[in-house]
């Protein structure tokens, strides 16, 4: 493991490229660490999109959560867009998971099932 001088050490601006990547040290406009990381993240998953719901750490209030859809960032997003304004809430994509507010299970199953994902109810 690299010593904390050598992980805080690096270079972050140079006026030659600008801003730099600190993960692979090359200038923002080469760098393919976010790329890398979404294709590794669409590798890992087995094609079921598992819906469930969650309230730990949300002060009680329920969140419908979608894992496993096998879309690049972009679309998630967009999809994401489409099924919150079908449940008529709010929510977020944060780190490949769709969160809508509310309890929405079957609704979303039943949206899904029809873009032809198959669909799991996971969890209580």
């Amino acid at each position: 493991m690299a010593s904390l001088k050598d992980q805080l050490g690096g270079l972050v601006y140079s006026t030659e490229h600008g801003d730099t990547c600190p993960d692979c040290r090359l200038p923002l406009a080469e760098c393919e660490c976010a790329g890398q990381a979404e294709r590794a993240r669409l590798a890992e998953l087995d094609g079921i999109v598992r819906i469930r719901r969650e309230t730990s750490g949300r002060k009680g209030k329920g969140v419908t959560t979608l894992e496993g859809i096998p879309l690049p960032a972009g679309e998630l997003k967009a999809l994401a867009k489409t099924l919150k304004k079908r449940c008529g809430t709010g929510g977020a994509v944060k780190e490949g998971v769709v969160e809508i507010q509310g309890d929405h299970r079957e609704l979303l199953k039943g949206e899904l099932e029809k873009r032809g994902y198959r669909v799991r109810l996971a969890g209580g």
